[in-house]
């Protein structure tokens, strides 16, 4: 008898509709076709031990599967359960009135149990996209599968309910998520917090300049001066996730399989710091089992890169492309994905190898050559798409006794908001651009150009510091941001003195003694 069972296939971040066609003869061989890898191959003594195992006879005849479409390749163990059910339903212990209905997907333990899966919520959006009545998934990937709307989604902890289910002797009950609530419920709440913080007022309010425009930022100070300490507090003063933005995020990392057990829809930016050993695949993502990459992981948030000197030369040029055009495309002789990577670099560093140049108490004992071929080791396209530069210095005894609380984030946050709901009105007409950091050049003739005294100041500033030709436009984006903080609606003097500031690294003589 052949039959058909739905499952589903994740490519990049979305899904496609994987048919699974079985037909039971006489005979005693069983092939499966259609482009499986050794672990889908390995489904067959997994189901035989489950199927047994829970009372039924895996059929003793000749079992033919194919996984249609066979151009793409089928991995991983999640096709067991569709794959079990459909040589069950060929062998008729199981009636077919049902299986049209319902996309299923889980990996069969060989008690029959069955165990969670990767891109759960990506395979329930395909579901509802393509009009089935419900999903069925493995109990720990239910909630995060039942954020999406008009779908039964069924959570199972064994085969046994799902054939008793499709046989029509038990009826299972569909997990229902409020996924307003659910959002709401805990994105406005952090852990860390910036007051916490003692003193580092000009610090922290580059990091309000970086987080009301998006930009990249990088910090330069000696080891103890609270660089780390302050960058992971940045995604508190972030505007809160959309409700678009969370499910786009929560589909990266249900793909990855970073859905913690019994989770739904991320509400909170995620804030993401690679170990500086950390491989250019790794970073990107890709390989032999293509994977999201840290980029991918923190899309949406914060990628922190600390110690950035210490990262390998080829692991900091491949971030180069992803930067500029806020998405991942991995090509492959078979495959070609894309993923989202729209990111706000945060990487801080020493100043030199022994980490005290500039320090205002401990001397540095490196040499000029061995500063510069510090600092040589990030290259200028990467610096270029670094809007802010800021240097930090230790926190003085007065200012870490005092034990009055400094701003909280809370009320940063407040100002950030307000200053990316004008950038939001500014850039309604032009799609893809969503901050001041994403600006091109014909948008920063149009938005930020800065009135006489500051565009003189400006001037001035690049002849004196000798600052690179690339800083021009960061300036001006940055002030821009300052600018919209402010409220006010051209490019001011102040606002360019106080951008300006913000470009330590392209200074000619930095690191010079």
């Amino acid at each position: 008898m052949l039959v058909k069972v739905f499952g589903a296939a994740v490519q990049g971040i979305d899904a496609l509709v994987v048919t699974i066609e079985v037909n039971c003869s006489q005979g005693i061989r069983f092939f499966m076709v259609g482009l499986p890898d050794a672990a889908v191959k390995e489904s067959h003594e997994r189901i035989v031990s489950a199927v047994e195992h829970n009372g039924y006879r895996f059929p003793r005849k000749q079992v033919i599967v194919n996984m249609s479409p066979a151009d793409i390749r089928k991995e991983g163990a999640a096709y067991d359960l569709p794959l079990a059910v459909g040589i069950l339903a060929s062998d008729e212990k199981i009636k077919t009135g049902k299986l049209s209905e319902y996309m299923l997907m889980g990996e069969l333990s060989l008690d029959g149990s069955i165990l969670p899966i990767k891109g759960a919520l990506p395979i329930a959006i395909k579901a509802r996209e393509e009009g089935f009545k419900g999903l069925i998934i493995p109990k720990a990937n239910v909630r995060e599968a039942a954020v999406v709307n008009h779908l039964d989604v069924y959570g199972v902890e064994n085969i046994t309910e799902v054939i008793r289910f499709l046989n029509g002797e038990i009826e299972l009950e569909p997990t229902v998520i409020d996924t307003r609530a659910e959002f709401f419920k805990e994105y406005t709440h952090f852990d860390l917090d910036f007051s916490d913080v003692k003193g580092q007022e000009s610090v922290k309010r580059a990091f309000e300049v970086a987080a009301a425009g998006g930009h990249n930022i990088i910090l330069i100070g000696p080891p103890g001066a609270g660089k780390s300490m302050m960058a992971k507090r940045l995604p508190s003063i972030l505007p809160p996730l959309t409700l678009q933005e969370a499910l786009e995020t929560t589909k990266i990392h249900s793909v990855a399989g970073r859905m913690e057990r019994g989770s739904s829809l991320l509400s909170q930016r995620p804030f993401r710091s690679p170990h500086h050993t950390i491989s250019p695949v790794a970073l990107v993502g890709g390989g032999a089992f293509p994977q999201p990459g840290e980029i991918s992981l923190a899309h949406n948030g914060v990628l922190f890169l600390d110690e950035l000197p210490e990262f390998s030369r080829q692991v900091l040029e491949v971030m180069r492309q992803p930067l500029e055009d806020r998405k991942i495309t991995i090509a492959r002789a078979k495959y070609s994905i894309e993923y989202p990577a729209g990111v706000m670099l945060v990487a801080s560093m020493n100043p030199c190898p022994c980490g005290y140049y500039n320090h205002p108490e401990k001397e540095c004992i490196c040499s000029p050559g061995t500063i510069q071929r510090y600092l040589g080791k990030i290259s200028g396209p990467l610096l270029d798409r670094i809007d802010i530069q800021v240097e930090i210095v230790p926190v003085p005894f007065e200012k870490i006794s005092d034990t009055r609380p400094s701003e909280s984030s809370e009320s940063i946050r407040r100002r950030v908001i307000a200053a990316r709901e004008i950038q939001a009105a500014r850039f309604a007409d032009y799609p893809g651009i969503y901050c001041n950091a994403q600006m091109t050049t014909r948008l920063l003739n149009r938005f930020a150009v800065p009135d006489e005294a500051g565009l003189k100041r400006l001037k001035d500033a690049m002849n004196r510091f000798h600052l690179s030709a690339r800083a021009y436009d960061r300036i001006l984006k940055v002030a821009r941001t300052i600018a919209d903080l402010e409220g006010s609606e051209g490019v001011q003097v102040q606002h360019i003195n106080e951008a300006v500031n913000y470009r330590n690294l392209d200074r000619e003589n930095w690191g010079d003694r």
